[in-house]
Order: C-alpha cells, then sequence, then structure tokens
C-alpha cells in the first residue's frame, strides 16, 4: 500500500518509533518563536542550566503585542512593552536570532519564514502558535505546540507525537472568477464543521487547489486549524519551485537541484489510502462569509442569517440563537443588508502582497462609505509593506480613506492597540470571529479581501460584483 504525502514527511523525520501506545520520536527542522509563548520556554532552560541543542534552527520575529503605528515610539502598553523587552533579551542571551520591531525582516511568524525561503517542502515545522499550519502549502508537516514542548524542542530538536489521522479534501474543477482562496477554506469550515477535521492532517488536493498561488495556498492551510485539523498540506509542485527559488534561505546550484529532486518525491501515492475524504464542487463556490461567532457559522454572501427554529439538532440551534444575539442579528436577514463599521485586512490569512493587490484592485478610484469608521490595511511582513509601497498600493489604499499600517498581527487578536469596542462590527479578512476576539464585545465577520474592499465601499456585506 503506498502513502500519504503526510506519512512520507512523518516517516523521513522519526529518530525512533514507538510501540504499544507509546508515541514516535520525530526531528524537528526549524521552529519559529515570537513574544508571546516562548518566555516560559526561555526561563525553562535557564534553570535547567541547557542551551538551546540546534541554535540555527530556531528564528524568532515579534508581532502579536507590537503596535502598527508609531514603532519608534515607547509602547505605551507596558505588558507588551515587557513581552518585547523580554524575548529581545533571551534571543540575546541564548544566540537566537531575533527579527524585531522595525527590521527589515520582521513581521507576522507565518509570514516573513516563507519570504526568506525558510519555509520549505518536507521539512517538520513548529511554533507556539495555532497558524503554523500556513506552512503545509509548502508541503511542510506544520503545526503549532505548546509552551512546555517549545522548550522541549530547543532542548532536543525533537518531539513525541503520535501519528496523526489523514483526510483528503479534493476541490475539483476550476474556481469561479468571483470565488477566492478564502471563500474555499470557508466554505470547507462550514461544509465539516469546527470538529471535521479534528485528529487530522488535511491534504488539500484537486484542480483548484493547484491552480491557487503561493499566497493563497497558505491561506487555505493558515485556517486547517479552525477545521479542528493538527495540519494541513499541498503537495508541492512547479507553482512551489518557482516561488521558493532565489530566496535567501533557499539552496543554490547543485543543492537546488537536488533539493527540488526530493521535493517531487513529496506526494501522495495513487495506491495511498486516506482515513477519510471529503469532496467539494469548486465550479459551485462563490464569496462566502461568517454570521456568527464560529468560523464553522458561514454561508454564501447571497444567503440570509439562519433562522434557528429551522435547525433540527438541539446543540446546533442553541449555538445558532446564541450567535445571532450576540452578533445583533436577526434571522432571515439578508446578509448583505448587514452594515459593517471597521473593515480590516491584514493578518497571517490575508495580509500577503496577492491579498494587498486584491483589495487595492477594487477599491482603486473609490472612497470609503460614509458609516465606514475606519479601514486598517496591515501587511503581514515588513517585506510585504516595502513591496506594496514600491508598487503604489499604499497611495491607492490612503487615497480610499483606508489608514496604511506597519507589519503585525494587528486586530486579528485584542492583545494590541488595534481593537474593537463593544458592538463594533468589523469585516475581517483574519480567521476567527469567536466572541471578544477583536476586542470585548466585538462583532467579527470573516471574509476574503475582495469582499472587504467591496463592503468598505458600499458600508454593507457585498462581493465586488455588488458594485
Amino acid at each position: 500500500m503506498g502513502t500519504t504525502l503526510a506519512e512520507k514527511v512523518w516517516a523521513d523525520h522519526l529518530v525512533r518509533k514507538g510501540g504499544d501506545g507509546a508515541p514516535d520520536l520525530l526531528y524537528i527542522d526549524l521552529m519559529l518563536m515570537h513574544e508571546v509563548t516562548s518566555p516560559q520556554a526561555f526561563e525553562g532552560l535557564r534553570l535547567a542550566g541547557r542551551k538551546p541543542r540546534h541554535v540555527d534552527q530556531l528564528i524568532a520575529t515579534e508581532d502579536h503585542n507590537t503596535p502598527t503605528v508609531d514603532i519608534d515610539r515607547p509602547n505605551p502598553d507596558k505588558t507588551s512593552a515587557l513581552q518585547l523587552s523580554t524575548l529581545e533579551k533571551n534571543c540575546k542571551e541564548f544566540g537566537v536570532r531575533l527579527h524585531p520591531l522595525g527590521d527589515a525582516d520582521q513581521g507576522i511568524v507565518h509570514a516573513f519564514a516563507p519570504i526568506l525561503g525558510l519555509t520549505q517542502p518536507g521539512m517538520t515545522i513548529v511554533c507556539g502558535d495555532s497558524h503554523t499550519s500556513t506552512h503545509g502549502a509548502f508541503g511542510a508537516l506544520a503545526f503549532g505546540i505548546g509552551t512546555s514542548e517549545v522548550e522541549h524542542v530547543m532542548a532536543t530538536q525533537t518531539l513525541s507525537l503520535k501519528p496523526f489521522k489523514t483526510m483528503a479534501i479534493n476541490v475539483n474543477g476550476k474556481l469561479p472568477a468571483d470565488a477566492t482562496a478564502k471563500d474555499i477554506i470557508l466554505a470547507i469550515i462550514a461544509k465539516i464543521g469546527t470538529g471535521g477535521g479534528q485528529g487530522y492532517v488535511i491534504e488539500y488536493r484537486g484542480e483548484a487547489i493547484r491552480d491557487l498561488t503561493m499566497d493563497e495556498r497558505m491561506t487555505v492551510c493558515n485556517m486547517s486549524i479552525e477545521a479542528g485539523a493538527r495540519a494541513g498540506m499541498i503537495a508541492p509542485d512547479e507553482t512551489t519551485f518557482e516561488y521558493l527559488k532565489g530566496r535567501p534561505h533557499a539552496p543554490e546550484g547543485e543543492m537546488w537541484d537536488k533539493a527540488v529532486a526530493y521535493w517531487k518525491t513529496l506526494k501522495t501515492d495513487d495506491d495511498a489510502v486516506f482515513d477519510k475524504v471529503v469532496d467539494i464542487d469548486a465550479t459551485k463556490l462563490g464569496p462566502y462569509v461568517t454570521w456568527g461567532t464560529n468560523p464553522g457559522q458561514g454561508l454564501p454572501i447571497t444567503a440570509d442569517v439562519p433562522d434557528p427554529a429551522k435547525i433540527a439538532d438541539a446543540t446546533e440551534r442553541s449555538a445558532a440563537e446564541r450567535a445571532i444575539k450576540y452578533m445583533g442579528l436577526k434571522p432571515g436577514m439578508p446578509i448583505k443588508d448587514i452594515a459593517v463599521d471597521t473593515v480590516f485586512i491584514g493578518s497571517c490569512t490575508n495580509g500577503r502582497i496577492d491579498d494587498l493587490r486584491q483589495a487595492a484592485a477594487i477599491m482603486k478610484g473609490h472612497h470609503k462609505a460614509k458609516n465606514i469608521h475606519r479601514v486598517l490595511v496591515v501587511p503581514a511582513s515588513s517585506r510585504v509593506r516595502l513591496e506594496a509601497e514600491k508598487e503604489g498600493l499604499d497611495k491607492v489604499f490612503k487615497d480610499f480613506g483606508a489608514e496604511w499600517r506597519n507589519a503585525g498581527c494587528s486586530m486579528c487578536l485584542g492583545m494590541n492597540p488595534d481593537k474593537l469596542v463593544p458592538d463594533e462590527r468589523s469585516i475581517s479578512t483574519s480567521n476567527r470571529n469567536f466572541e471578544g476576539r477583536q476586542g470585548k464585545g466585538s462583532r467579527t465577520h470573516l471574509a476574503s479581501p475582495a469582499v472587504a474592499a467591496a463592503t468598505a465601499i458600499r458600508g454593507t456585506i457585498s462581493s465586488p460584483a455588488d458594485l
């Protein structure tokens, strides 16, 4: 019997096979770090009198607590300032490479690494952050880990894990012109639910997936975690190789040829068997948006807010009732009638250059609607910001009436100055719409950059076709 992509990467990193219920021991190629989940790990090493086993396979950046304006001034939030200074102190003490605020390569942890070519096919990649699944877009086995595991990887460059189950999600056919990568993953989560991928590594397959750019593939894999999956992967191909070639940490010369030869073997065998298979008809997809308080509560933008009374399952009905009440909506109202206060374009899901180009193309020649309080455009990394400014996208955003910010997690989560106030409603290109995610009492609708841009123009949730 053949093996899946995930199983191949796992086998190539097996240090010791478990047995009798014991976990396997895997070698970890790369660990990414940031200021939120690293302090305890560094302190654990310090108390044990240990040093990182392979410090050259660790790299850190500042992203969650970073302000996105006035970055050259003292951080006004004392807690955030302490976390950032602690990371800088720890990295200096232990010799870990750091890209701090203001550095040209600083950015969200899952955005700066691919740009540098650190993320490569067939690698095992971990980080104390759930959206590490992003790197699976390159054919890497990448997943989030806990703080104690961060310390373990620093000390040993290995991790004890039990093998995951495997799931194939086949996105068949051509994607319509009005649908995007974000719509693919929102549609998938709406279909299988936020727990549908629990215990699985998902491999995204099919024509619609192969047609995606690397930025778009990262969007899909990024939100695997919102489906409950341990990781998401896409087999590497010519699109992957073209993206990586010439990047700072990509192999060169003869080593490049050897790497590509290996990378081409990283695909699921024809006779491999997945534990679960899900099929999606790409030709029937269009713009999607969430109406509730978890990423699985999403519908086509042309739909109406659900009526809980028509939901047969008692648990789903109760969840819908709570979500509709929290979101300040009415059952049966058209999603396109929902007025928005704030628009956020950014995050490790949709803050890449492709996303900014998409939004700018829609916004150009328009101005934000009068009812829109603010439009925040936040590049996922400093390199993305520099590229966007080189192309003049920043001018398009500013002329539109948007705020052009520095790189960081920003309004994806309420951990920095970019927050919503109670009852403020946003349309967001980020990955989570939980209660209070973007600030206490905040109301968040997840959507693609295209939908976010169109909404900023019209003032109510809209698709580009509505313009």
